[in-house]
């Protein structure tokens, strides 16, 4: 009988579909008291957020018990921004020390001589790092219940927004394994991989403000300024479709593409976007992400590969 089939000879899609490497990892991540605590707290900070922005908005607009569509749809955003957040805090951790602690537990070695390969290594450590993250994150979609009450967000708002997250979590994931694979220390693989995360959503909208501003300063001193020339710096938008917040709320606004992509903000321009941040953001990262473990899976086994 095949692997996989099951003694009446069907086919055990249990068993195709969850390796034991991805079922070890899973059975060890959710099993202690940590992951259940973890998902409280997480609940706790997402649950406080959004009653902390109801009252706050309740407060600066003196409404009292009244809620409009408009502070639901500022609510809606808050939220999504906050939980970005929380993503990008968390998602780094869970993965930055998946192989360099198989390392330091010197059990790398034991799990290298197992039939899997090491495509499927990576692969079900990514997996199984980013399965508790997915639920931590689905199980606040009650939380978002409250915005839908007041109106003013779509379904397919909602459903977008948690899409973008899922990609998040796999591309930091994969720098995390990138980084925990080609790095022998936990530590340096964590600081490394928090470091490109800081820089994916800080740096890249301070090169974006720095570079538009000495772009204004340029075109405020040459007068008159037209609509050519203003959209000769259009290649400025560029920089932020780097940035994750940018590009989550592009899918929230579409109308911010075509902003932040104006040569001279506030000035003449006869051009758009390209393409939707958010949809450009995808396509880099996503290159990024697959070379990030592509490279991973190549460095699994160096011994392997220096004897070629």
């Amino acid at each position: 009988m095949k692997a996989g089939e099951t003694a009446r000879g069907g086919v055990n899609w249990r068993s195709k579909l969850i390796n034991p490497v991805l079922d070890k990892e899973i059975r060890l991540r959710l099993r202690t008291p940590r992951a259940m605590w973890t998902l409280f707290f997480y609940l706790i900070a997402i649950g406080l957020l959004a009653f902390a922005a109801i009252y706050l908005t309740l407060g600066m607009t003196g409404r009292g018990a009244s809620y409009n569509p408009e502070e639901s749809r500022m609510l809606f955003y808050f939220l999504s921004m906050a939980q970005l957040g929380l993503v990008a805090f968390m998602a780094p951790g869970l993965t930055a020390g998946v192989i360099s602690g198989e390392r330091e537990k010197q059990t790398l070695n034991l799990l290298l001589t197992t039939q899997q390969s090491s495509f499927t290594i990576i692969i079900s450590k990514l997996i199984s790092s980013l399965s508790f993250m997915i639920l931590i994150v689905t199980s606040t979609i009650p939380v978002y219940s409250m915005v839908f009450l007041y109106g003013g967000v779509s379904p397919k708002q909602l459903v977008l927004v948690f899409l973008f997250y899922l990609f998040m979590m796999a591309m930091l994931g994969s720098f995390g394994i990138f980084f925990s694979t080609v790095l022998k220390r936990t530590m340096i693989s964590v600081i490394s991989t928090y470091g490109v995360t800081l820089f994916i959503f800080v740096g890249t909208g301070i090169l974006y403000f720095v570079t538009m501003s000495v772009v204004e300063n340029y075109l405020q001193g040459s007068s008159p300024v037209t609509a050519a020339n203003a959209d000769s710096y259009r290649w400025i938008g560029h920089i932020i479709t780097w940035n994750p917040i940018a590009a989550l709320y592009s899918i929230l606004d579409p109308t911010i593409s075509d902003e932040l992509f104006q040569g001279w903000r506030g000035g003449p321009s006869a051009k758009g976007a390209p393409m939707p941040i958010w949809l450009e953001f995808m396509i880099i990262y996503t290159v990024l992400s697959a070379a990030a473990i592509w490279v991973s899976i190549r460095k699994l086994r160096p011994r392997l590969n220096s004897r070629k």
